[in-house]
């Protein structure tokens, strides 16, 4: 339980509603900044605007999953306008206070750590980020029955990149009668994909494996699909892109060249947001109640 706790949250998308609930079920209270436009009530709970006095108050900051920019904008579905952290904010906050994120990008990082607090990074969290890998790949998976034209069954798909989506992707496909194989850098990682049937592929020979590809889901961050590589590729081929923005493919060629090219992060809090919400909900639950108790651990606080 977190009787006593007050956590401030501010932005995020239909996500934040159930960790709010969540969070608000387990007995603490809460002040809601960027969330003008859900007209819902929750117990114990205010809708304010962003101040020092509020966040000075705060026994936790709920960032949104996407995290701040590195110009202080957090994104909100639930407001006109983005909100606008700055440094002061953070200042405010009493030492030791915990910050949640999903992601955090460099200043975020720096404002927490000039200010002593605890900034949790959700998404390094195994317990996070391999339940927020399901509804990513039922998403990504939805989105591939949509944009083609064929069966899964049978088709030739290609996962690049063997992280937690990667793994959840490559052996959901499999198990839909896919023939899947697995782009990745590690020799330990290209070891695993064999031994789970799936056919391994070097990074460094990406050609070769999405070449007659009908389907490629890219989790790599960087630009792994570039204008070299989409040459080579079918034009039928349909790319679903679900790594963090602004992915890893060259949308501009590949528009260019008539392939079907998507992006699309943050597919838990499209497809699955009730879900999602409740396990970020029980990750800051449990963090927070082993903080009240004297016991986190330290490999659940990355400062």
């Amino acid at each position: 339980m977190l009787t006593g706790k007050h956590l401030v949250f501010v932005g995020g998308d239909a996500r934040q509603l159930e960790v709010i609930a969540q969070i608000v079920d387990n007995d603490a209270s809460a002040t809601l900044v960027g969330f003008s436009d859900i007209h819902r009530e929750y117990t114990d709970t205010v809708y304010g605007d962003l101040s020092e006095e509020v966040l000075a108050k705060a026994d936790a900051l709920v960032l949104p999953i996407a995290g701040m920019e590195n110009d202080g904008r957090v994104d909100t579905q639930f407001a006109k306008e983005p909100i606008m952290l700055t440094e002061h904010h953070f200042a405010a906050m009493r030492k030791g206070a915990f910050v949640f994120t999903g992601i955090a990008r460099q200043m975020l990082t720096e404002w927490c750590q000039n200010h002593s607090l605890q900034l949790v990074k959700l998404m390094e969290l195994d317990e996070v980020a391999i339940a927020n890998s399901i509804p990513t790949a039922e998403g990504a998976i939805a989105i591939a029955m949509k944009e083609t034209d064929i069966t899964l069954h049978g088709s030739k798909t290609v996962v690049l990149g063997f992280g937690r989506c990667g793994q959840t992707l490559a052996h959901k496909m499999r198990a839909m009668g896919a023939n899947v194989r697995v782009c990745a850098k590690h020799a330990s990682d290209l070891a695993r994909v064999d031994e789970l049937a799936l056919t391994p592929v070097p990074l460094s020979q990406i050609v070769e494996a999405v070449r007659d590809a009908d389907i490629v889901f890219n989790t790599i961050p960087a630009l792994v699909l570039n204008a070299g590589v989409l040459k080579e590729m079918r034009r039928e081929c349909v790319i679903i892109d679900i790594a963090s923005k602004p992915g890893g493919t060259d949308f501009r060629y590949a528009e260019r060249r008539g392939m079907r090219a998507l992006l699309c992060p943050s597919l838990p809090g499209i497809v699955a947001p009730k879900t999602a919400g409740r396990m970020i909900a029980r990750s800051i639950s449990r963090i927070l109640a082993e903080q009240s108790e004297g016991g986190q651990k330290e490999e659940d606080i990355w400062s």
